[in-house]
């Protein structure tokens, strides 16, 4: 009894990565789309990004240090990778404070209570990204218009492309060309696909991620949103606009593929990845905001152990 068996919590990954090796790739991955963003947004991009990283870090030091009393483990980049892709969610004119509550959000509510990185059943990130847009929605949807000139964002603000599809606005609609390099309003770490398919790439030849969720999330979205483009163009976006506007790629491919919120099995990560398309389709054609993506991964992440339970593989030599 003496020799018990301690089963450390998820992810558990059988191979020569640890956890801060993945992690810091993520925060590699994730850095073209930081350049491309700091080209377009300027000092803001940098401001901000330090403001959640440093603010993510320290209040997980805090908290495991003087709450739970345990060896603090901000060294394992965890931390880090969650103030990237929350600042990635905001818009680059977002007031400091804001971006602060933002990180006591992410740490102090969507991660530590649950017991840290293994154990928290959504993506902190995206919590604090959807409190963000519900306590302050009014500084959440103001989004500069991106200028290739350093210094701050431009005081001007526009919409973004599902903005001017879902309200109508009278604004010129980016080219596709504009959409793919990041010429358009939106979050800063969102507007360029480009910059994210790099990153997205480099994951997969590091094995960090599979093509699974990505590949099922994306086609999925297409799919729908082709179906309703040939029933009815004048009223709905063909599924090109779908894949390239908002924050579906950098949702696909940086936070749906979350090793701890996410399915375990192949076929767990496509079904995973298709309810995840299938309600950011539905919430943007048909919901209150312009955007889904967001909400669907967060809901799609409290029903993972039901998935994981559903596509449980067979025990061996059943």
């Amino acid at each position: 009894m003496n020799r018990l068996l301690n089963v450390s919590g998820s992810p558990h990954v059988h191979s020569d990565d640890s956890v801060q090796k993945i992690m810091w790739s993520v925060v590699i991955a994730l850095m073209p789309a930081f350049v491309v963003s700091i080209f377009y947004f300027g000092l803001p991009v940098i401001i901000l990004t330090l403001v959640s990283v440093g603010c993510c870090v320290l209040f997980e030091y805090l908290i495991q240090r003087f709450i739970m009393k345990v060896k603090p483990t901000i060294s394992d980049g965890s931390a880090v990778v969650t103030g990237v892709l929350l600042a990635f969610n905001v818009p680059a004119n977002l007031p400091i404070w804001m971006m602060v509550i933002g990180a006591i959000v992410a740490i102090g509510i969507a991660k530590m209570p649950f017991g840290g990185l293994g154990h928290n059943p959504f993506n902190p990130a995206l919590v604090a990204r959807v409190f963000l847009l519900i306590a302050f929605p009014v500084a959440m949807t103001s989004w500069p218009v991106p200028t290739p000139i350093w210094g701050f964002a431009d005081a001007v603000t526009g919409p973004t492309p599902l903005g001017i599809l879902k309200e109508g606005a009278n604004a010129e609609m980016p080219t596709y060309v504009n959409m793919l390099v990041g010429q358009m309003g939106g979050s800063f770490g969102e507007v360029s696909a480009i910059a994210l398919l790099i990153g997205a790439i480099f994951l997969l030849i590091r094995r960090v991620i599979t093509w699974h969720i990505p590949v099922s999330f994306i086609l999925t979205v297409f799919v729908f949103a082709g179906i309703f483009w040939l029933i009815d163009p004048t009223q709905y976006a063909n599924p090109f606009f779908h894949v390239l506007a908002g924050g579906l790629i950098l949702g696909a491919c940086f936070m749906a593929t979350d090793m701890v919120t996410s399915p375990v099995t192949p076929w767990g990560m496509i079904v995973f990845g298709c309810g995840c398309g299938l309600l950011t389709i539905i919430i943007r054609m048909f919901g209150a905001y312009p955007e889904g993506v967001s909400f669907s991964i967060l809901i799609m992440n409290a029903l993972v152990p039901l998935i994981n339970r559903a596509f449980k593989p067979k025990t061996y030599a059943k």
